[in-house]
């Protein structure tokens, strides 16, 4: 029996019922499947199956040597664990690796079908394996003519073993359901046990099939897709680099544009000599005489000073009369401009 464990890490017992409790908590689940909750549950189970798995192989539970008998009623369950696997990973999300898992699925799926008919639990006609299939598509003329009818027979064949699965898959699920109770509580005998994980082989067979069957029509379709994508991915041209912006400012008018010019900070448009040439040339320099209006009013001014201290007649008079016409007319008079 396969109930041996390292110290600190959990028994194989406890790693299949974990990963499958986890599947069943996610076909169960409202939640959409690409939602977190969800797949980080897928995520969990897988890693726990593949630690399921790596220690059936270390314990060399199953043999290809012995038959069905020979495996004991607890370890038959163990079986069970590449189909648990492919169903978990066909719950895996992601357009991009959608490829990746129908391969990985479809391999889970095979490996258990094919331990399964060695073991003779169920019959059934193992599907055709991929490479034989990627073979046979490679060698097929894939230009058919709309005129070109299917082959009917293999359609109404494929149909009534489909019905075929679905009538036994509900045939054992009833029976399963009897049984599902006692086992879980412990009050099973081995009898029961072994009866309970036959049953359960058998509608994991019909499952298998019926996965593999969609995977197979799913898969032409996706590999299409990923040739097309390459193709557009090589037919696009290089994105060229573009240079990196100046800095600028948005203004709202012809006012701002002249404050903030062209950013901040402004950038400069001549050299100091510039600008020294440029009023040189207007003769606008302080040596070229432009302060020379301020300077003759400053000599006018000085010169009146000069003839009242002297006591120049006329410019007394002048004095007084400007002092007059002050009186009589107060500052600001004459100056309408702000009134009503």
């Amino acid at each position: 029996m396969a109930e041996r464990a390292q110290s600190g890490n959990p028994k194989l017992s406890e790693l299949l019922e974990k990963g499958w409790r986890l599947l069943e908590e996610v076909e169960a689940s409202s939640d959409p499947t690409g939602s977190r909750d969800v797949q980080d549950k897928v995520k969990e189970g897988l890693e726990v199956l593949e630690q399921a798995v790596r220690m059936v192989a270390q314990l060399d539970l199953f043999s290809r040597n012995e038959d069905l008998e020979e495996i004991s009623s607890a370890d038959m369950k163990y079986l069970l664990l590449p189909a648990l696997q492919g169903a978990l990973t066909l719950k895996q999300v992601g357009l991009s690796q959608r490829l990746q898992y129908l391969e990985a699925a479809r391999t889970y799926f095979m490996d258990f079908l094919q331990r399964c008919s060695e073991y003779k639990i169920s019959k059934f006609q193992l599907p055709q394996q991929q490479g034989r299939n990627n073979h046979q598509e490679e060698n097929t003329d894939h230009t058919v003519h709309p005129a070109a009818n299917p082959n009917l027979t293999a359609l109404a064949l494929q149909r009534q073993a489909k019905i075929e699965r679905y009538k036994q898959k509900k045939e054992l699920e009833s029976r399963l359901s009897g049984l599902r109770e006692s086992v879980r509580n412990g009050t099973a005998d081995e009898e029961q046990i072994r009866e309970y994980y036959l049953l359960q082989l058998r509608c994991w067979v019909c499952t298998a099939l019926e996965e593999i069957e969609s995977i197979d029509q799913e898969l032409p379709m996706v590999k299409a897709r990923e040739i097309m994508k390459k193709g557009e991915e090589k037919s696009r041209p290089p994105r060229q680099t573009r240079p990196p912006m100046k800095p600028f400012i948005l203004t709202r008018d012809a006012v701002q544009a002249r404050v903030f010019g062209a950013g901040y900070p402004s950038l400069p448009i001549m050299t100091v000599d510039d600008w020294y040439e440029q009023h040189r040339a207007k003769s606008v320099l302080p040596d070229q005489g432009v302060f020379s209006k301020a300077t003759d009013e400053e000599q006018e001014a000085a010169e009146r000073e000069r003839k009242q201290e002297n006591d120049d007649p006329e410019a007394l008079q002048k004095s007084r009369n400007w002092d007059d016409w002050k009186d009589d007319h107060p500052r600001g008079y004459g100056n309408r401009k702000n009134m009503g």
